[in-house]
């Protein structure tokens, strides 16, 4: 079990969770294993065998603490937190730009916009840094392709041509991750991007730091009054947050995809941390994931300087700052959604 900055992340199998006064309780084995004032949480996120008390969520649900529940192989299964205290006026605007497939589409747009280029910069960072290591005609073409992407997706206002063009850049940009990879090349192989289960190693780390975005956008939205399940380029389905997607795929080459090829190249993970079950599925053991969970925070921390606010911000708190510049936009403060784009 470990806390990073305001989320508890436990990971040890038939740990419980309970109440005691103003405390959470973390215990193992009928042993207590960690105590932690409420007051400094913001959410806690349980893996597999781990259960709580009535009265822990009870008392969360009070506090404003969400605690989620993953699978031992990281899939989502709930969350329970207490009511949202969103402005109705906000949804109801979020509503109505949602059922306009053509302001659907500009926000789509532009959210694609953040994605693609974020992608884009991911390849030439690789370029830059490890020109030697890796396959650079190939990096350089489909930095190339990626950029023609940018430059359709400006010409097109309907959703479904929108898709396609993010569906094209997507298979280019993971045609080449696997000459991102530049150490441990034997044990780490990216072929193509599978999931539910992940059928690899590259793929298991991918989706593990996927759901963690998951997790961090969508209590973003919930914080600044928005509705998660309410999307623009992710239309409504019934068990799927659409606008956290949404929100998501500006971060998913920025923070995710990143973070995997750094804890591949510089050995902080290694193949003997994944196993492989009868399915096929991979997932990883529990001093692996306690190691991406430690990595993933660490990374939260760093400062970056806001391309649209000009400030300096953590990265942790850029999935705040997005969902309040959404949240302006539909309330007509801004006359664009501006999307996160790494430079």
């Amino acid at each position: 079990m470990k806390k990073h900055l305001n989320t508890l992340f436990v990971t040890t199998q038939g740990a419980y969770l309970a109440k005691e006064g103003e405390t959470v309780v973390v215990k193992v084995d009928g042993q207590v294993g960690l105590t932690i004032p409420v007051h400094t949480l913001g959410g806690i996120v349980c893996f597999g065998q781990v259960s709580c008390s009535p009265y822990l969520m009870g008392f969360c649900a009070e506090n404003g603490v969400a605690i989620s529940f993953l699978t031992e192989y990281d899939d989502f299964l709930a969350k329970v937190q207490g009511p949202v205290s969103g402005n109705v006026l906000l949804r109801r605007e979020q509503y109505r730009r949602a059922d306009d497939t053509q302001t659907s589409a500009i926000i789509a747009r532009a959210i694609l916009t953040g994605k693609i280029a974020n992608c884009r910069t991911v390849l030439q960072r690789a370029l830059r840094d490890h020109a030697e290591k890796v396959d650079a005609d190939a990096i350089s073409q489909a930095s190339q392709r990626l950029a023609l992407s940018m430059r359709r997706l400006q010409t097109e206002d309907t959703l479904d041509i929108l898709r396609g063009i993010e569906g094209e850049s997507a298979n280019v940009y993971f045609e080449v991750f696997n000459h991102l990879i530049t150490s441990q090349k034997n044990d780490f192989i990216f072929q193509e991007r599978n999931r539910r289960p992940p059928l690899d190693k590259v793929n298991c780390l991918l989706s593990f730091l996927y759901t963690l975005l998951m997790h961090d956008v969508r209590s973003a939205l919930e914080t600044v009054g928005l509705d998660p399940a309410v999307g623009f380029l992710h239309r409504d389905r019934p068990g799927r947050y659409g606008l956290a997607l949404d929100l998501m795929e500006e971060f998913r080459p920025f923070i995710a995809d990143r973070l995997t090829l750094s804890l591949i190249n510089l050995c902080q993970v290694q193949a003997k941390g994944f196993q492989k079950k009868e399915s096929g599925a991979v997932w990883m053991d529990d001093d692996t994931r306690k190691a991406v969970l430690v990595a993933y925070q660490k990374r939260k921390q760093e400062e970056i300087v806001h391309p649209f606010l000009n400030e300096k911000v953590t990265i942790g708190l850029l999935f705040h700052t997005q969902a309040l510049l959404m949240a302006r936009y539909l309330r007509g403060d801004m006359d664009n959604y501006p999307p996160f784009i790494w430079k």
